[in-house]
């Protein structure tokens, strides 16, 4: 039984009316604009959707219980409307301004981030620095009063609507490669520039594109934490982004297998519908099985990072094995649909391809793995029967 608040179960409902009405019929036309109109950010500002955690004072409900978002990113998936990059803006990206923010900078960014009248992505990824950050040629560097950033990013979600980019950028690149400083890079600062948006395999409603840092000079007041620091509050921030992905993940395969099991049930092979065929039942029962297990799982750890307890270990595990498992299920997906999973028509087609990012974006399931098993062999390490 998973374990929601009467509260949170109204807040549910009315998010699905709220997509229902705003965000799902315009998916299409978004789709084939290739970014979501900045409006969507705006409604769900109006209703209250947009960041719930910021305190009232910032014209949020001041309440940090994740199980907030963990309704957002389902309700999305189960409308289709995954595209809308809601969570990026309001889950992954603000808490560092709440963390690490001043008052100033709290109360000159926060409420317009609230409303959805300032939309933000972070800007970490570079051509050769994806997963390993200390890869990164950007850099920043003392000028006056303030800093000069130089650089470029590449695959920034949110990256043409973004009005705050929070760029990661070396503040020591020749003696410390972990030396990193965070900036908020706004709309209009001179020397920044943004490329095309990125052509993808698929969620082509969602803008990403690379951006462009030519001595772009930065106040003092756009540094966010201590200069020096970026490393680790990146670090710290990523259990939760790969928390964020598994949600998404098994959301979405439950979507894929829904979908898939009503189709089966009205597809005919050899005169009957092909749910009444072994192989079908079988493969189909395996999938539930992953994913309630998996759901699980997912629940526990976010009941975990409600209380502070969440470790990278044990996020990585759940970013693992939801992306794969999700990955699995739209091919099973587009395998019982036959010729028709092929066809964008079908909802299953569109899944497959927009599916494929997650198993690469918040750490490869390559990364995954690497800590994952770089716990398993350190002096820490414990078995859960211990």
């Amino acid at each position: 039984m998973r374990i929601f608040t009467e509260e949170q179960q109204l807040f549910r409902t009315a998010y699905r009316k709220f997509l229902e009405q705003e965000i799902t019929p315009n998916m299409a036309a978004w789709r084939k604009a290739g970014i979501v109109d900045r409006a969507a950010f705006q409604k769900a500002g109006e209703q209250g959707f947009l960041m719930i955690w910021p305190d009232e004072q910032y014209g949020g409900l001041g309440d940090n219980d994740f199980r907030y978002e963990q309704i957002i990113i389902e309700e999305s998936a189960r409308a289709g409307t995954g595209e809308w990059f809601a969570t990026l803006h309001s889950r992954l990206v603000g808490p560092y301004i709440e963390h690490l923010g001043t008052d100033e900078q709290k109360q000159r960014w926060l409420p317009d981030c609230v409303k959805g009248d300032k939309i933000l992505a972070i800007a970490m990824t570079e051509a050769d620095a994806g997963s390993d950050l200390a890869g990164m040629r950007s850099t920043i560097k003392p000028a006056g009063d303030g800093f000069i950033l130089n650089g470029s990013k590449t695959y920034i979600s949110n990256g043409i609507n973004a009005d705050l980019i929070i760029v990661a950028a070396k503040s020591d690149p020749d003696d410390n490669p972990h030396a990193m400083t965070l900036c908020v890079v706004e709309r209009g600062m001179a020397g920044f520039a943004r490329g095309r948006n990125l052509d993808k395999m698929g969620m082509p409603g969602q803008d990403t594109a690379e951006l462009f840092f030519n001595q772009v000079p930065i106040p003092k007041e756009n540094i966010l934490g201590q200069p020096g620091h970026g490393f680790f509050y990146l670090m710290n921030g990523l259990a939760e982004e790969r928390l964020i992905s598994a949600v998404g993940a098994v959301a979405n395969s439950r979507r894929a297998f829904d979908i898939t099991r009503e189709f089966v049930m009205h597809r005919k092979v050899f005169g009957k519908p092909l749910s009444q065929m072994q192989n079908t039942q079988f493969k189909m029962a395996e999938m539930d099985a992953e994913i309630d297990i998996l759901q699980a799982y997912v629940d526990s750890s976010v009941a975990l990072h409600n209380q502070g307890k969440l470790t990278a270990n044990m996020a990585a595990k759940a970013k693992l094995q939801s992306t794969e498992l999700e990955g699995r299920m739209m091919d099973l997906g587009v395998q019982l649909h036959g010729g028709a999973g092929y066809m964008k028509e079908y909802p299953i087609c569109n899944m497959f391809t927009d599916a494929r990012i997650n198993r690469i974006l918040a750490g490869s399931s390559e990364i995954m793995k690497l800590i994952i098993g770089r716990d398993l062999f350190s002096d820490d390490y414990s078995s859960i029967l211990d």
